[in-house]
């Protein structure tokens, strides 16, 4: 059993990948085996969790999952604790193992209870698991609705009950622990997954996971990167920002500051204000130019950021000739609204020019003519049309970001928190990632590493103070 920590990449399966591990591995055991281990392992982690816990109470729904519960409870009982379990199954429609797992659990005298008991140190949750593809109902709602007033710690098994393995999507049961098996679920980590599922742990059950049919990977930390002694400023590449439209001058500021503190060479900001002033007296390493004044052809070029309108009289030459791109914000929704800038960015694509979209859930319905709900409901697939459409790196921001990028496997970023959530800080994270980019890593690495560095300094700032994006730069 492993607590799964955001300090290296790890593996991720959707539900249909997971199904063939078990019915290979449950091919090769005696029968039984992966429940009796599951169980085993649950009630280990419990006793982890709540060592001196007096009254555990777990709620078994009718299938697999509540099997994993039965035999947790059976282990529990033989090293002198007093589970109470209440059960949602009826033996004529129970599962095989579960079944095998009912009977050891009254072997063993565990208690039944139909209703939870008063009060209890720790519930663990074992209702639904993977196998629940639809919102909880009837018993199984009640039992869940109890779980959520637990004062007391919540072990979720496998998954936490409503939760789409798959998606992240559909939370009921919000656990402060969660004990997944065989392999991680992509769902634990994006959408409403961080929220559903605290702390993750993984017991693969002894069965080695395959090396391929992965669907996503959950991100790992970018390397170290050193700077020779023999460098200079050109060694770390030319940036410019396009963006500030009347009004909106500060989201290009932020994407400047951004990619100046992640380490570029130099940083030229390129106001569609007019008006705007050409320098910044708490940055003045920032240089001011007129966008139709830059060689667009040699820089790393981050588009968009409060770019409002004017945005889209720069677009098509920023598409064509940039050597680097980021588009962001304004430069999306001038694209997904103009067929003409979509057939450039393909174009771009087909080049295999360096692009990085970096769309919120919004922008990224409005670039596949869909919903906000539609994409947050499938995260992993939006991505994945959106790579596919345009043939670019696609970072699509939120809770558990996914990137994606033609011939890769997808990454769920690991890192950052609800402090992200103000404005500004989608404007850095695009400075960041051109500054990776003309730091000469590709489309896809300096995406990943620069989304993971955005959340982890979002995790490392003190938890008493708020966070503006100002900040988060620096």
């Amino acid at each position: 059993m492993q607590r799964v920590t955001p300090d290296r990449p790890w593996p991720l399966f959707d539900v249909a990948a997971i199904r063939g591990i078990e019915r290979t591995a449950s091919g090769n055991l005696p029968p039984h085996t992966l429940m009796q281990r599951a169980g085993l392992s649950v009630a280990r982690l419990a006793m982890a969790i709540a060592p001196h816990a007096r009254t555990i109470w777990i709620a078994c729904g009718p299938g697999n999952n509540g099997g994993d519960g039965l035999a947790a409870a059976t282990h529990l009982k033989r090293w002198g604790r007093e589970p109470l379990v209440t059960w949602l199954g009826t033996e004529r429609k129970t599962p095989r193992d579960a079944m095998a797992a009912l009977e050891l659990a009254r072997e063993a005298e565990v208690d039944f209870i139909e209703r939870p008991p008063a009060e209890w140190d720790l519930a663990i949750d074992a209702l639904l698991g993977i196998g629940g593809n639809r919102p909880p109902d009837g018993s199984v709602l009640g039992a869940a609705d109890w779980l959520n007033r637990s004062r007391a710690p919540v072990l979720a098994v496998d998954i936490p009950t409503g939760l789409s393995a798959d998606s992240g999507c559909g939370m009921h049961v919000r656990a402060t622990h969660t004990l997944t098996m065989l392999g991680l679920k992509p769902g634990l980590f994006t959408a409403e997954g961080r929220d559903a599922t605290g702390e993750v742990w993984l017991d693969d059950l002894g069965v080695e996971q395959p090396a391929s049919g992965m669907s996503a990977l959950l991100a790992g930390p970018p390397p170290v990167a050193k700077r020779p002694h023999a460098s200079h400023k050109g060694s770390y590449g030319d940036i410019a920002v396009v963006g500030g439209a009347p009004g909106m001058t500060g989201a290009a500021l932020l994407a400047a500051s951004g990619a100046l503190h992640a380490g570029a060479g130099r940083v030229y900001v390129a106001m569609l204000d007019g008006a705007a002033p050409g320098v910044d007296w708490r940055q003045p390493e920032l240089m001011f130019r007129a966008w139709d004044s830059l060689d667009f052809a040699s820089m790393t070029v981050a588009a968009g950021c409060g770019g409002g309108d004017a945005i889209r009289a720069a677009l098509p030459k920023l598409l064509s000739t940039a050597k680097a791109l980021v588009l962001d914000a304004d430069a999306i929704n001038a694209i997904a609204a103009d067929p003409q800038l979509q057939a450039l960015l393909q174009a771009r694509g087909r080049r295999s020019r360096a692009t990085v979209l970096t769309p919120h859930p919004l922008e990224a319905a409005r670039l596949l003519d869909a919903t906000t709900q539609d994409v947050q409901m499938q995260r992993l697939a939006a991505v994945r049309e959106l790579v596919k459409r345009y043939a670019a790196v696609v970072v699509l921001k939120g809770s558990g970001t996914v990137i994606g990028a033609p011939g890769e496997v997808a990454r769920i970023n690991p890192t950052g928190n609800p402090r992200l959530a103000t404005a500004g800080t989608g404007d850095v994270l695009a400075g960041m990632v051109a500054a990776r980019l003309a730091h000469g890593a590709s489309a896809f690495d300096a995406a990943c590493h620069a989304v993971y560095l955005h959340g982890k300094a979002a995790d490392e700032w003190p938890k008493d103070r708020a966070l503006t994006a100002s900040m988060l730069a620096r």
